[in-house]
């Protein structure tokens, strides 16, 4: 594993050429596939992508295929995949991944029942198909895997392996490894390096590195957003499967010291101003997940998510369906919900526990309390946000300044960084 990184600077351009160099093939390397990340992540994609497609070139390059690991996000336009990569007139193929669509789909073996017996702590028994674009398993020169690292809601980290599940993997192992993170609850599971939802990842990569007929090799990125531009921080270079975990473990030690923001006291309400590159509440909801570690709004709190370009809860038709059939609801009560609808999508109901945080339910009296409300300050109607049991505010009524106070937070660039309790670092 090689890296470079400058958490208390910025890396710059000939810093990252030195690492690329290094670390690609000295060998012809005519047919390339670059997995990246999609549009929910801002990074430094743009400035790596254009060094590392030169280095490329001399290095024989003839064909370069592109494949956005978007796991459950919606697809990217060609002008956005330009636009993500910095690559605005180089000739490539790019592919979207379509995590439903079976045909482009390969089986790859099973998580047996007793694997995942363990990992969901013993709410699902039976074994989980492991499916991954077919494009991984083609033969190439070279796979490159392009990541970012932060911390993140269902996998403690992002990046590294997670662009292969779920970033290219079918439903099944998408919804178990959602489901797995949800058993244990945000909270509990955020800004963790290890957890059972990067074990189900792991394993279930394990099972592809099986059938993969080209040399892997990993790049994580950490950066910072600024108001201004991305700053690069660090880059971490790894091959194979085992180089991959190297890799992510050394970005998220780095993502710990540039991503979360320490607070002294718990805050009444945070408004979280989200960002047009989330342009659902499935993805905005980062901006709940972000605030969520103990303690750190209080009980009876609320969290603002304010996006006036939102709209809609998902882009597919079929998954924003399924939201407004369930609502945002505590674990409990999806659980209650799940025993009699025990075929609804898992993704699904990991997102809405998600959004809404920990709570209780009682069943018999059909009664729930949470720990902090959530609301939404969006294009979405009051009738819609209270159809699935969210606060609604207008989003002209939110204003900067009634947010200022010692017991508010207001978020640029929302859902990007994690708050953590001083007392607790």
């Amino acid at each position: 594993m090689k890296y470079v990184e400058k958490l208390q600077d910025r890396l710059n351009e000939t810093e990252l050429k030195q690492l690329v160099e290094s670390t690609l093939p000295d060998r012809k390397l005519e047919k390339v596939l670059l997995i990246h990340p999609d549009y929910t992540r801002v990074d430094f994609s743009h400035v790596l992508v254009p060094i590392i497609y030169r280095e490329l070139k001399k290095r024989g390059l003839k064909v370069l295929h592109t494949l956005n690991a978007s796991g459950t996000h919606r697809a990217m336009t060609e002008k956005e995949i330009r636009k993500k990569l910095g690559l605005l007139e180089e000739e490539f193929v790019m592919f979207n991944h379509e995590y439903a669509n079976p045909n482009v789909l390969l089986y790859v073996g099973e998580l047996s029942a007793e694997f995942v017996s363990e990992k969901t702590m013993g709410d699902l028994q039976q074994p989980f198909p492991v499916t991954l674009n077919k494009l991984f398993f083609e033969k190439y020169d070279l796979i490159i895997v392009l990541s970012g690292t932060s911390p993140h809601e269902s996998t403690g980290f992002s990046g590294g392996l997670k662009s292969i599940i779920p970033g290219i993997a079918g439903p099944d192992v998408v919804g178990l490894f959602h489901w797995a993170a949800v058993l244990i609850g945000i909270p509990r599971l955020i800004g963790l390096v290890d957890n059972p939802a990067r074990d189900v990842i792991n394993e279930a990569s394990k099972l592809a590195f099986r059938k993969v007929q080209s040399d892997v090799i990993f790049y994580n990125m950490v950066y910072e957003e600024t108001d201004s531009a991305v700053v690069a921080k660090g880059l971490y270079s790894g091959e194979g499967f085992e180089g991959a975990l190297e890799a992510y473990r050394r970005a998220a030690e780095a993502s710990k010291q540039v991503h979360i923001v320490y607070i002294d006291k718990p805050v009444k309400r945070a408004v979280q101003v989200i960002d047009e590159n989330y342009d659902e509440v499935w993805t905005a909801g980062k901006g709940s997940y972000k605030l969520q570690r103990p303690g750190v709004i209080e009980p009876g709190g609320e969290i603002i998510i304010y996006a006036p370009h939102i709209k809609i809860f998902h882009s597919n038709k079929q998954m924003d369906q399924a939201i407004r059939q369930i609502g945002y609801h505590c674990k409990d009560y999806v659980k209650e919900f799940l025993k009699k609808h025990p075929n609804f999508d898992r993704n699904v109901a990991a997102h809405v526990i998600n959004v809404r945080g920990d709570g209780k339910y009682d069943p018999i009296a059909g009664k729930e309390e949470f720990l902090f409300n959530v609301t939404l300050a969006t294009s979405i109607s009051k009738e819609d946000c209270e159809a699935v049991s969210l606060g609604y505010r207008p989003y002209q009524s939110i204003r900067r300044e009634d947010f200022m106070d010692e017991d508010s937070l207001w978020i640029e660039h929302g859902g990007k960084f994690l708050y953590e309790l001083r007392k607790s670092q």
